[in-house]
C-alpha cells in the first residue's frame, strides 16, 4: 500500500482497519518485502520468497514445510475469497510476491511496477498458484514468462492480463484515500473509483507482447531442448535482436529448473487451482529435499549468498535431466501428507498450523522412536507465519 507507511518496530505486516476496510501493508523494505514467516513498504511490493530462509534451513529436513504450506493455503484463500480484494502494486512484484497481486479482484499497477517469475533461474519453479495462472495466459506467453523470467512493466502487466488497472504513481496515494473512504464493498462502486484514476494502456511497439507470434511458435515445442533450439534459430532472423538477451538468461538457468517449470505449467493447463497448488507443493517440498538435484540451494548461493553469479548446476545440461527424474519430483505424497486445502466452505481450515495434519504428525513423531531412513518422515520447526 502507501509507500511511506513504515514502522520502525519490526512489524513485518502492518494491519489496520480504516472504516470498513482492512489494510495490510508489507513492511520488510530492506529485504524488498521478501516473504518469510509473514509478508511491507518501500520500493518493492514483494520480491518473492525469502531465499535466505530456505538456504539457512537446507540442512534441516522440511524446515520450511510450515511456511510453504501456509503460503499455499493463503494463495488459495486469495483466489477464492468472496469479498473484493485490492492490491496497490508499486515496484517489484516477483515470484511468490506476485501471487499477492495477480489473483486479486482488483490489482492496480503503476509505471514503476515490474512483474516476473524468475524461479527457473535459480533451480526452482513458478509456484504459489503460478502454474495455474501462467498456463491461462494467451498462447504460450505463460511458458515464455516461466522459463525466461522475463520482466513485464506497468502497462504490459495489465495488457498481459496479470493486473486489472494502470494508474500513474503520483495518483496512488490519492486513490488509496478514496478507496478507504468508501462505505461499501460493492465491486461496481470500487471499480468506478479505480477507473477515475486509471489511464488507457498502449504498450510500446518493442514490447515482448508484440512478439507473441514468435513466442507461440517457439514455446509450443514439446521439450525444453526443442524450445531453446527453435528460439535460437529465430534469433538469427533480422529484427529479432531482442531474443539474444533472453537467450542469455535461458542458458544461465538451471536445466532442472527449466524442465520442472515447463512440465508444471503444462500440467497446470489441465488442472484446477487446488490441483495446481497441491502439485506445486509436492514439487517444492521435493526440491527442498533435493530429491533429484540441489540446484535450488546452489542457485541461492550463487545469487544471494556468495553472489558470484556462477552457479554449478547438476545435472549441467538439459539433456541430462531425464523424464524419470521429473516423475520423482512430481510423485504424490501419502494422502495425509498432501497439501491440505479444504474446499468445503463449512470445513475450511482456520489457518492455524496447530490444526493441520503436519502439526499432528509432528507431535506423534515426538512420542515415537526414530523412523528408519527409508520411511517417509516429516521433520518440522515451529517457525511462525
Amino acid at each position: 500500500m502507501e509507500q511511506k507507511r513504515v514502522k520502525p518496530d519490526g512489524e513485518v505486516v502492518i494491519a489496520e482497519e480504516v472504516s470498513r476496510v482492512r489494510v495490510l501493508t508489507l513492511n520488510r523494505p530492506n529485504q524488498l518485502n521478501a516473504i518469510s514467516g509473514k509478508e511491507g513498504a518501500g520500493r518493492a511490493f514483494s520480491a518473492g520468497g525469502d531465499l535466505k530462509m530456505f538456504y539457512d534451513g537446507r540442512r534441516t529436513r522440511d524446515s520450511c514445510l510450515e511456511a510453504t504450506s501456509r503460503m499455499y493455503w493463503l494463495c488459495y484463500q486469495i483466489h477464492t475469497y468472496k469479498k473484493p480484494l485490492i492490491a496497490l502494486v508499486h515496484g517489484m512484484s516477483m515470484g511468490g510476491g506476485a501471487s499477492l497481486m495477480v489473483p486479486m479482484r482488483f490489482s492496480v499497477v503503476t509505471e514503476k511496477t515490474v512483474f516476473s517469475t524468475p524461479e527457473a533461474l535459480i533451480g526452482f519453479h513458478p509456484d504459489c498458484g503460478f502454474s495455474y495462472m501462467l498456463s491461462r495466459l494467451p498462447g504460450r506467453l505463460g511458458e515464455y514468462l516461466g522459463l525466461t523470467g522475463a520482466r513485464l512493466k506497468g502497462k504490459e502487466v495489465v495488457a498481459a492480463g496479470l493486473a486489472t488497472h494502470f494508474i500513474p504513481s503520483q495518483k496512488l496515494v490519492e486513490l488509496e484515500k478514496r478507496l478507504l473512504s468508501l462505505n461499501t464493498s460493492d465491486e461496481n462502486v470500487i471499480e468506478s473509483v479505480i477507473k477515475e484514476f486509471s489511464t488507457d494502456i498502449e504498450i510500446d511497439e518493442h514490447s515482448v507482447l508484440n512478439k507473441l507470434s514468435i513466442i507461440n511458435e517457439c514455446f509450443s515445442k514439446d521439450s525444453a531442448e526443442q524450445i531453446l533450439m527453435s528460439f535460437e534459430a529465430e534469433a538469427h532472423t533480422e529484427g529479432n535482436g531482442w531474443i539474444q538477451p533472453v537467450l542469455k538468461h535461458l542458458r544461465r538457468s538451471s536445466p532442472t529448473g527449466l524442465k520442472v517449470t515447463l512440465r508444471s505449467v503444462r500440467e497446470g493447463r489441465k488442472q484446477t487451482l487446488s490441483e495446481c497448488l497441491k502439485r506445486e507443493f509436492r514439487i517444492t517440498i521435493n526440491t527442498l529435499r533435493t530429491i533429484i538435484s540441489s540446484d535450488f540451494y546452489e542457485g541461492i548461493r550463487a545469487i544471494a549468498i556468495d553472489r558470484d553469479n556462477s552457479p554449478k548446476w547438476c545435472p549441467s545440461t538439459l539433456e541430462k535431466v531425464k523424464d524419470e527424474q521429473l516423475n520423482l519430483i512430481l510423485e504424490n505424497f501419502e494422502q495425509h501428507l498432501e497439501l491440505q486445502i479444504l474446499e468445503n466452505e463449512e470445513h475450511r481450515w482456520e489457518g492455524k498450523y496447530e490444526n493441520s495434519a503436519y502439526y499432528n504428525l509432528n507431535q506423534a513423531e515426538k512420542n515415537q522412536k526414530a523412523l528408519p531412513s527409508t520411511a517417509p518422515r516429516i521433520g518440522l520447526t515451529q517457525s511462525a507465519l
